[in-house]
Order: structure tokens, then sequence, then C-alpha cells
């Protein structure tokens, strides 16, 4: 099995004839307004899992699943249907003003599963909360809740393919419902410093790892640029990764682009 690894929470698993994308989302820098996943990558996917509505996780996935023609696994929350058709918030529209088809869709609610092929994907907790955003002198805090765009549809995934199993919390705070999860590869955020308040910070990922216990611990959501502030997510990945590894457990640290084989 390969795992990339696109900053935020973006990666590519890969294994067999199976290519399955975590949150197609994109950069918000000024200086590097793209995709996340390379579009060299879209037509090859053959399942595309979103963690929640918010653009950086779910800004391409309407394109990606265009391009790859692959189910589309999200929280119950991300989709409504309307006339026969099933739904997800707009990836690129404002807040929840718009919805868009999207083909093949499995919306989940937490314990529910799918099997897609020889891939079995579970829906885990994962709890959003509020979005501080800082724009010059003013900070916008964004509500997670009814009727808002922010954490919509939260859930994480435990995705299991031949015999080796994946957790992706997408962007949550501690939660205890993750004991006894047990997975080869667990993928969380550690960035919830500063003004990104609504994930784990490296304190809150070291007791989940210790809770959930991983063979691998990949880090994620942190030290990444938000239009003109080049870290929004601040962490010390470093220490986060001796104190992961004081337990007798595996930490990778991986760039944009960079590779795992488990």
């Amino acid at each position: 099995m390969k795992i990339r690894h696109f900053l935020y929470n973006s990666f590519l698993i890969e294994h067999g004839k199976n290519k399955i994308a975590i949150d197609p989302g994109q950069y918000f820098s000024l200086f590097n307004f793209k995709s996340l996943i390379p579009k060299l990558e879209w037509g090859s996917i053959t399942h595309i899992l979103i963690t929640h509505g918010d653009p950086d996780h779910h800004w391409q996935s309407d394109r990606v699943a265009e391009a790859s023609s692959a189910p589309v696994v999200c929280g119950r929350d991300l989709v409504k249907v309307e006339d026969g058709k099933t739904l997800l918030v707009d990836p690129r529209g404002k807040e929840l003003t718009s919805w868009v088809p999207f083909n093949n869709v499995h919306p989940l609610e937490v314990g529910e599963s799918v099997v897609l092929g020889d891939v079995d994907i579970e829906a885990v907790k994962s709890v959003h909360l509020p979005i501080i955003v800082p724009i010059l002198w003013f900070k916008i805090k964004k509500q997670p809740g009814p009727g808002e765009r922010t954490g919509i549809g939260s859930v994480g995934f435990k995705i299991t393919l031949d015999g080796k199993t994946v957790v992706n919390l997408g962007d949550s705070i501690f939660q205890n419902a993750w004991t006894g999860l047990k997975p080869d590869v667990l993928m969380l955020p550690i960035g919830g410093l500063g003004n990104n308040t609504w994930t784990m910070d490296v304190s809150d990922a070291l007791q989940a790892v210790e809770l959930i216990a991983p063979k691998k611990v990949i880090p994620c959501h942190y030290n990444v640029p938000f239009l003109w502030i080049r870290n929004i997510a601040p962490a010390d990945d470093q220490l986060f990764k001796r104190e992961v590894e004081k337990m007798g457990i595996e930490c990778n640290i991986m760039q944009s682009g960079e590779e795992l084989e488990i």
C-alpha cells in the first residue's frame, strides 16, 4: 500500500487497482492557488472520500468525480435529495446558498459503513469546532451547526483494504469514541494553535494517538498557508514525532507530494 500526502488533509491511498482520494481540496495561498491533489491524478481515482464541506477539503471534489466517475463517500449532513437528485453542498459556493448534483454518492452516519469493490469504508466520529479567520485587524468566527457551512457533514473514515486499516479523522477535536480503533495508519490533525481552534493541537493529538494505538501515525492539517498568512495552523511536528515515538509508535512527517509505503 502506498500513501501520498498533499498538505491540509488531502491524501491518496493506492493499492492494486484502487486509488482512494481523501479530501480533494484546494490550496488557499495567494501565491499557490491550485488543487491539492494534482489534476494528472484525477482520472485514475477509484474512490473519493470527503470528511466535511469546508473548501480546503471539498473544493475540487465535483471535478474529481466528473473526471474519474468514482463513487463519493461523505457524511450524511453534506447531502440532500431534491426531485430525486442527490445534491452536495456546492464545493465553490457561498455558505449553503447552492447545492450541486453528484452521481454515485454514499452518505454515512457515524458507525455506518459501505463496501465499494474490495474497499470497506466506515464513518467514525469527528467533531469540528468554530473557525476563527483573521481578516486584517478583524477576526471572523464561523460557527458549525444547523444551517451553517462550516464543518458540515463532519466525519472521519476507517478504510480497510487487503487486511490493512487506515483511519483519517478529518478536522476534529479529541473524542473518547476513538477507543479501540487500532489502525495500521492513523492520519490526524495537530495544528490547533493560534487561530486554528477547530482541530486538535499537538497535546490533544498525542492523547488521541495513545487512545487509538495505531502502528504508524501521519500528522496533518498544520503549518499550512491561508491567503496572505503563511501559517494558519502552527505546530511543532518534531516535538509530536518525538513524543509519538516514545510510545513505541512510528511517526511519519510528510511534506506535500511525499510517499509512504506500508
